[in-house]
Parts: C-alpha cells; sequence; structure tokens
C-alpha cells in the first residue's frame, strides 16, 4: 500500500463503510479515522424496518470491529457526532476535539423530520437509527395501536412489520395514493391495494391537526376531525439531509434541502472533501435529470467506494453515474423501481393493477426511462439493465414479449 494522508470519513453509515472500503481497496495505505453519531458499529438500514421489526432477528451489523480495526486500520470515533468543519483548515471537530484529514469523505446521511410538537409526546417516534428499531420492536411486540404517518417506503414497511405481529394499524397519507410521485399517480392505486388487501386502514388524501398525549401518546387528529386512537406513532414523512455542521465550512449546499452540491466525480466546493450516500447532491449523466439526490441503499453502497476512490485517485477519477434503484418489502409483495417514472408513457406490459403481479415501463421519448414491478425480481434487473445502457422503449416492449 501507498502511505499518504489522513483520510477521514464523517458517517459511520454504509456509504461511509464503502468508503473505507474503496479507500483500502484502491491502494491507500495511509491512516483512516470513520467518525459517526451513533455509538454503534455500522449497520445496515434496510433490515430495520423489515426483518428486525418482524422478528427476533439480531442487529444486522455490517462489520465487526475486530475487522474495522484489524483488517482495514481505522481508527473508530464513534458515539459523538461531527461538531463543525473548520473553515481555514483541514480539520473536523469532534467532541470538541480536532481530527486533521488530508481527504474527507462526508456520508452523515438524512435526518427523519418530524413536528417538535411532536417529537416531545412519548410513544412518537421516527425509524432512522437502531435504538429506533429497539423501541418500536419493543411496542409492536405488546401489539400496540399504531397510526403512520406517511405511506411511502419506510411508514409501509413498518405498517407491514406491525400488522405481522398482529397489530391494529392506520396509515395517514397527504396524497391520493401511496408514493405518487415514485411511480407515476395512475400507477399509485396498486400500492394501496397491497394495504387494504392486508387489513391496513388507509386514510388517503389525510392530514394530520394533531398528535394527542402528555405522558404517553393517545391518539392522532385529522384534519376532518377524526380521532385515530394510538400507542404508538410513527413518522415517515421524508428526510432532510445532515449538514447542519457544514454551516461556513466553505462546502456548498442545495438551497432547497442543504443537501452537499458535488461535481460528477463526487467532489465538493472546498478541495480535498468529497461526499456520498443520502447527503449529496450530484449529476447523475445516466438519467438526464440534472442534480440528483437519492435516499436508498443501493445508491449508498456504491457511492461511498466511487467517492473514495476518486478523492485518492486524482488522476484516474471516474464521473459516478447510477440507475436508481429501490426495493422493499410490503406485507407479501415485493415493490421494486428502477429509474425514474416518466409523464410521457407509464404502460402496463404484465399483471394487474389489483393483482399480486405487476410490471409497469416509463417511456421518455424513444428511451425506457424506469420500471415498477411487484413481485417480478427477476424481470426489474434486466430493465435496469437496459436503462444502464441506454435501451430504447421498443427493446423494453419486446425484452418479455412472447416469442
Amino acid at each position: 500500500m501507498t502511505p499518504g494522508p489522513p483520510f477521514v470519513v464523517v458517517g459511520a453509515s454504509l456509504a461511509g463503510l464503502r468508503a473505507v472500503e474503496g479507500a483500502r481497496a484502491a491502494g491507500y495505505g495511509g491512516p483512516i479515522t470513520l467518525i459517526g453519531a451513533e455509538s454503534h458499529l455500522p449497520y445496515d438500514r434496510p433490515p430495520l424496518s423489515k426483518a428486525f421489526l418482524q422478528s427476533d432477528a439480531p442487529v444486522p451489523v455490517l462489520r465487526d470491529e475486530a475487522f474495522l480495526r484489524d483488517e482495514l486500520g481505522v481508527d473508530l470515533l464513534l458515539g459523538a457526532p461531527a461538531e463543525r468543519l473548520d473553515p481555514d483548515a483541514d480539520i473536523v471537530w469532534v467532541d470538541g476535539k480536532p481530527v486533521p484529514f488530508g481527504t474527507l469523505v462526508i456520508a452523515t446521511g438524512a435526518t427523519p423530520r418530524i413536528p417538535p410538537t411532536w417529537a416531545s409526546i412519548p410513544g412518537v417516534t421516527t425509524l432512522r437509527e437502531l435504538d429506533d428499531a429497539h423501541a418500536l420492536r419493543a411496542a409492536l411486540e405488546k401489539k400496540a395501536r399504531t397510526v403512520i404517518v406517511g405511506a411511502g417506503f419506510i411508514g409501509s414497511e413498518v405498517a407491514s412489520a406491525a400488522r405481522h405481529r398482529g397489530c391494529e394499524v392506520t396509515v395517514v397519507e397527504a396524497e391520493p395514493a401511496p408514493l405518487a410521485r415514485a411511480v407515476g399517480a395512475e400507477m399509485a392505486p396498486a400500492l394501496a391495494a397491497i394495504h387494504l388487501r392486508n387489513g391496513t386502514d388507509l386514510r388517503l388524501s389525510a392530514t394530520v391537526a394533531a398528535v394527542h398525549g402528555s405522558g404517553q401518546v393517545e391518539a392522532v387528529e385529522l384534519a376532518d376531525g377524526s380521532l385515530l386512537p394510538a400507542d404508538l406513532v410513527v413518522v415517515g414523512i421524508g428526510a432532510t439531509p445532515t449538514t447542519g455542521w457544514l454551516a461556513g465550512s466553505g462546502v456548498a449546499l442545495n438551497a432547497h434541502d442543504h443537501g452537499i452540491l458535488c461535481n460528477s466525480y463526487l467532489a465538493t466546493s472546498r478541495p480535498g472533501v468529497y461526499a456520498a450516500g443520502d447527503v449529496a447532491h450530484w449529476p447523475n449523466a445516466i438519467m438526464d435529470q440534472g442534480l440528483t439526490r437519492l435516499e436508498n441503499w443501493t445508491n449508498a453502497a456504491a457511492q461511498g467506494g466511487a467517492a473514495a476512490r476518486n478523492a485518492l485517485q486524482p488522476g484516474l477519477q471516474e464521473p459516478y453515474e447510477t440507475v436508481p434503484y429501490v426495493w422493499s418489502d410490503w406485507y407479501d409483495t415485493r415493490v421494486q423501481l428502477v429509474g425514474h417514472p416518466s409523464s410521457d408513457e407509464a404502460r402496463i406490459v404484465s399483471g394487474g393493477m389489483n393483482g399480486p403481479r405487476l410490471v409497469v415501463l416509463y417511456r421518455s421519448g424513444e428511451r425506457l426511462a424506469g420500471a415498477f414491478t411487484l413481485n417480478e425480481p427477476a424481470k426489474i434487473m434486466k430493465y435496469r439493465r437496459l436503462i444502464h445502457r441506454r435501451g430504447t422503449w421498443q427493446e423494453a416492449l419486446d425484452l418479455f414479449s412472447p416469442r
């Protein structure tokens, strides 16, 4: 390995871990420091809203401490978040102490949104961290009456786990159907049907007026006056990039959501500083959409390594491109999305809106832009590969047509 200046990663997440592994794989032999706000070792987040809630599954740790320290040679600074990035020196401040760096990858992820008045009520929570998942699992084991605000991926997965545990579940969604922006308004009712088939009370085009309770949450009041009794309220209304600690650092942020602005190599506006995962906006050329920020496992896993390689091998930098891919388990249904929904055309090519299987294709001009499937795992990855090589709409229609 070639020695080098200190390589520091802020964010002991999947993206952060992949940045560490990518640095070593690229031949970097210098010191590496991994900074994490949580006291836990890097763990896999998707199981927290799936198998971990439904059963007594163990904590999904990605790498144990011995591997990190002995095999990867990482200095772990866990249990304290980065406080600030020095605007005049290459220093990250953590718990009042300076951590100098030669190269920095920021992988601090995103923080769930929740109104402060709700967050102050015991029994009202989000699901992002391992401690959240432990508390949720304990509540579901007691058959808590569960109200979920938001029918996106996290909310729907928690609903699935709660029904698996035998809980009464109500999902409140402000849009006319779940994930309407992700799959298109015409196709979103297929997702609503999954909830209804599995006994979940789904309240669509509904907003929360208040959450009631003092020592413990008691009920959720909707704007139409409906009162939903609740022992547990899970809020899944999106997340905001965790970048407050970068104020005044010289790292440019997106004006809308304060995510980090990057170029195609994942470099930020500050020399030697790169970003990866939920926190990063970058021009994803393969999708022709301008700046993109993705909150999913697949992107975090690939982008962390790409950021490290580009940061440490400036003469070998490669633009980072990816076809977005998201998967989710709702009850007995595997929901998968690749690419993005296009307004040009959305066509059902297999299955039906109320059935167990469905394949929807999205057209942008003469290209395949995206695909949405229910219980078709073999097909979705072929569509993803087709989008990656910029395949045509006709190729997509022909892919599974009878010979």
